[in-house]
């Protein structure tokens, strides 16, 4: 699906670019969310099935957290927030579902952010190879027997380079720049949610 003004960017809700970092590093959950959001269109410029399975995933993970924000407002401002909140949690209402789906969501961001970044980099690498590299650096580890050949054929299946970048706009030196912000802002958040979710106040077991 082609963006319809001839720029995908233009046509998204919202830029990792526009999601507020606090001092503390702390990261709004509503805008966040929104942004991972319009992360998610991006596979249907992709344009294959083959990458229902990881939309589907992502999007998935995304309402987890949304849930959990709808449950405590107060708590969950923040990404930081709303995982230490959930975290609290006792007796019958002891969960830590939200925080998990955060975990799964960030390496979803990640893998999305390097294959990317990877292609970006290299005018002479197609997506596939770029995306095939990402997905053994972030989700692969963590993918079990199951699951790792859906993922592998959706690699399998990604456009040829030239067609996916035609696809995001028409003015190629504008989706570039535009491309390279976003994933610049998207690696500054990937990286403080890694060392959060890798800290004692992330774990729930």
């Amino acid at each position: 699906m082609a963006a319809p003004t001839g720029n995908f960017f233009d046509t998204v809700k919202r830029s990792f670019a526009d999601v507020p970092i606090k001092a503390d590093n702390e990261i709004s959950t509503s805008e966040f969310l929104e942004a991972a959001e319009s992360l998610t269109t991006l596979f249907d410029v992709l344009g294959s099935v083959a990458f229902t399975p990881v939309k589907t995933d992502m999007t998935g993970n995304i309402e987890k957290v949304r849930e959990r924000q709808l449950k405590d407002p107060a708590a969950g401002e923040t990404l930081q927030g709303l995982v230490k909140g959930e975290l609290k949690l006792t007796g019958a209402e002891k969960t830590h579902k939200a925080t998990e789906g955060l975990l799964w969501l960030t390496r979803g961001l990640d893998f999305t952010r390097q294959g990317l970044s990877h292609n970006l980099a290299d005018p002479k690498v197609e997506l596939s190879n770029s995306f095939r590299e990402a997905y053994g650096k972030t989700l692969k580890p963590h993918h079990s027997f199951v699951v790792k050949p859906v993922f592998s054929m959706a690699m399998s299946a990604t456009p040829y380079r030239k067609d996916f970048y035609a696809k995001m706009g028409d003015d190629q030196t504008k989706v570039e720049q535009q491309l390279e912000e976003w994933l610049k802002a998207l690696e500054k958040i990937v990286g403080i949610l890694n060392a959060f979710l890798a800290s004692k106040d992330a774990k729930w077991k």
